[in-house]
């Protein structure tokens, strides 16, 4: 049975990573259940009777990239399907059939021309829609906002310029017109943006600051993971600077500096490096890493995790050239409350 029935094309199979930063990871293509009566046969030519747009060779690299799960685990291009096998196709970007609709939801516009929005993103909204999220997401709010105002963006055409994940809240800019998202994509691309991050991390990191190197790519079992692969052999170069803000003996409140952008980059980087995000739940920081066996300590983690129950994340600066008026724009935004209050609720813990 298939749950997701609309055609993409060829190069919707690609297997390389986006440039987009922190961006929400892997959308599901298709999802089915292999009849009963399904003969065996190799998986990358059982998908090419479901996808008439794709070719087989494009299927066996999605395969060898390990976006091709049946029952829970990646599997190559010569795997037989089986009657009751259930297969998902993974890709980077979104389905390009879903049709942005407007909707009336609240978002922060802390500055918008004719060329550029700019907007301080609430933690849990996806930034666009995909699998299991076609509504409720910035881009749906901006489509509204638009309407609203008389503006014409085509939002499947124009638009994000890069993307944070649902659960990290901060800034995003986002282009009106053709012309904006080609200058402001160059940009992001030169590096010549000025981006800064907060985050909070499990542990005392030992340094005031410094610097994480080391290629990111999926992880080779669990693909809706990135992974830091140090030999070079896989992944994409990737370098994130850091340095220390405040230290609460058992977490860092640090600010990162992105060489690069990388799908997740911040929180593989820490993870890497024994330093998991607090309350991460896709790399397990939504555990106690760090502190001491007591039940007075395990209830008031518990207690933080209820306060901020997220990755602890923040976009807190963005810097970027305005694309027609060749003027430097800069834009902070303040600590989300979630955060500011997880901090001030360790402050406290410490101080007692």
């Amino acid at each position: 049975m298939i749950e997701d029935n609309e055609n993409f094309a060829e190069e919707d199979f690609l297997t390389q990573d986006s440039n987009e930063t922190e961006s929400d990871g892997l959308f599901e293509h298709l999802s089915l259940t292999v009849d009963k009566g399904q003969e065996s046969v190799r998986i990358d030519k059982f998908l090419v009777n479901f996808r008439q747009n794709s070719s087989r060779n494009k299927i066996s690299q999605t395969c060898r990239a390990g976006n091709v799960v049946v029952n829970g685990s990646p599997v190559k291009q010569n795997y037989r399907v089986k009657p009751g096998d259930e297969i998902s196709v993974l890709l980077t970007k979104p389905p390009r059939e879903n049709i942005i609709i407007p909707q009336d939801i609240p978002i922060n516009i802390v500055y918008e021309d004719d060329d550029v929005v700019v907007v301080d993103k609430a933690a849990g909204m996806v930034v666009h829609p995909g699998h299991g999220n076609y509504d409720g997401t910035l881009i749906n709010a901006l489509a509204f906002h638009f309407e609203k105002n008389g503006v014409k963006s085509d939002l499947d055409r124009v638009g994000l310029v890069h993307r944070i994940d649902k659960d990290t809240s901060g800034l995003l800019v986002i282009a009106k017109n053709e012309y904006a998202l080609s200058f402001l994509a160059k940009q992001f691309f030169d590096r010549t943006t000025k981006r800064l991050y907060w985050a909070f991390v499990w542990g005392n990191v030992e340094e005031e600051q410094g610097t994480i190197r080391g290629n990111i790519g999926r992880h080779l079992k669990n693909r809706m993971q990135m992974a830091v692969f140090e030999d070079g052999t896989l992944g994409k170069h990737a370098v994130t600077h850091y340095k220390v803000i405040e230290r609460f003996r058992y977490i860092t409140w640090v600010e990162c500096k992105l060489e690069t952008g990388r799908t997740h980059q911040i929180r593989a980087h820490f993870k890497h490096i024994g330093h998991t995000l607090f309350n991460d739940e896709r790399y397990e920081g939504n555990q106690i890493l760090k502190g001491i066996n007591m039940p007075k300590y395990k209830q008031f983690v518990k207690n933080v995790f209820e306060i901020l129950p997220r990755h602890a994340l923040h976009a807190h600066t963005l810097g970027f050239i305005h694309p027609t008026t060749g003027k430097e724009m800069y834009f902070e935004s303040p600590m989300p409350k979630d955060m500011d209050d997880a901090l001030n609720k360790w402050r406290k813990y410490l101080e007692s």
